[in-house]
């Protein structure tokens, strides 16, 4: 067989293939067809591509792909298109060695969906409707609306207050956070996506804790990056598999939730904190630290431990602190911190939002 790259050669070989095949049979593997067909896995997607648009074919993602079943009669849609090529749109990979960008959430999404009459949510962070003082919110919101320059475009860092509320929440005996280290943007996912951009180039590794929440694992394959974990037990992350797994891997950015770590709850352990940190400066790598539970903590906690970013002079800690919130939908204010020249990094510049996540550098 003659070496074939040409997309559009490649889809008219298809369509003569799909003839041999019963609607709904599946098709060879994108591997078989690389090696039947000599041409780059690049070229195959792109012409199964080609295909799905046309209707021909469809693909399930960790299936593969199957012979279209015939299209309905227009009269039958009834206004309803042909979305199936979609399928192969979005599973096909611009490379055979990118990291995939999907995580299975089936579990999870039993959590977010609102619970039934009579029942009290606790997996989330919205208050009964009886208990919400509806009335002072509103008229807090009326207030804000008010202010002078409300309804302007805010400044692309975040609202200048916002900002330096943020830096005082997140100093500490490492030194004084300012309002131009905190950078406002959408979401605590947003700014983990954020920062694991800023941090590391796509195909990286990531060091995760083991267990950690599947925003967390989503927020790094979006970035293209491979998610290794690092056990955690009842004092939080174990500092030396922490180092074992830089090591190992690679990795230049370690990211953890010291307080209240989900789903363990664990809290790390003061003799961890500065292992953590002496690992991680050791490795030349970054930690974002995840600050996502500290404001709602219960009042019968007890006095809280700093951040990590308070005990780190040396920008190893980039921050992300969240403001009350729902924590499942990682909504609501935050802050990251990376002081030093890895604050000029472009990837670090978010879309102006109302206020939701802010960024200490």
């Amino acid at each position: 067989m003659v070496e074939r790259s040409s997309v559009a050669e490649l889809a008219a070989w298809l369509r003569e293939e799909l003839d041999r095949y019963s609607p709904g049979a599946k098709l060879p593997s994108s591997r078989a067809l690389v090696e039947r067909f000599r041409a780059s896995p690049v070229t195959v997607s792109r012409a199964l591509a080609v295909l799905a648009a046309e209707g021909l074919v469809v693909t399930r993602p960790g299936a593969g792909a199957f012979r279209a079943e015939p299209r309905q009669p227009h009269s039958e849609l009834r206004g309803r298109g042909d979305t199936s090529w979609q399928e192969v749109a979005l599973s096909a990979d611009a490379s055979p060695d990118q990291v995939p960008r999907s995580v299975d959430a089936s579990g999870v999404t039993t959590t977010l969906d609102a619970p039934p009459p009579g029942v009290l949510e606790l997996g989330g962070g919205y208050l009964p409707s009886g208990l919400q003082p509806e009335k002072a919110l509103a008229a807090a919101l009326a207030r804000a609306g008010r202010r002078p320059g409300a309804w302007r475009r805010p400044p692309l860092e975040g609202v200048e207050e916002l900002r330096g509320w943020f830096a005082r929440e997140i100093g500490g005996p490492a030194g004084p956070v300012s309002a131009g280290d905190v950078l406002v943007t959408a979401g605590g996912q947003a700014a983990l996506t954020t920062a694991l951009r800023a941090l590391a180039p796509p195909g990286a590794a990531v060091l995760v804790e083991s267990p950690t929440y599947p925003g967390m694992l989503a927020a790094a394959r979006a970035s293209g990056l491979r998610p290794v974990p690092v056990p955690v037990d009842t004092r939080g992350v174990r500092p030396e598999l922490l180092a074992d797994a830089f090591r190992a891997s690679g990795a230049r950015v370690f990211v953890c939730q010291p307080l209240f770590q989900n789903p363990t709850g664990a809290v790390l352990a003061p003799d961890r904190r500065r292992e953590v940190l002496r690992v991680a400066r050791q490795a030349g790598a970054f930690v974002i630290e995840d600050d996502f539970a500290r404001h709602l903590a219960h009042e019968d906690a007890g006095p809280l431990p700093a951040t990590l970013r308070a005990e780190d002079p040396d920008g190893v800690v980039v921050h992300v602190c969240s403001h009350p919130g729902p924590p499942l939908s990682r909504a609501g204010p935050q802050a990251l911190g990376h002081p030093g020249p890895v604050s000029e990094k472009p990837e670090w510049t978010s879309p102006p939002t109302g206020a939701d996540v802010s960024t200490c550098r």
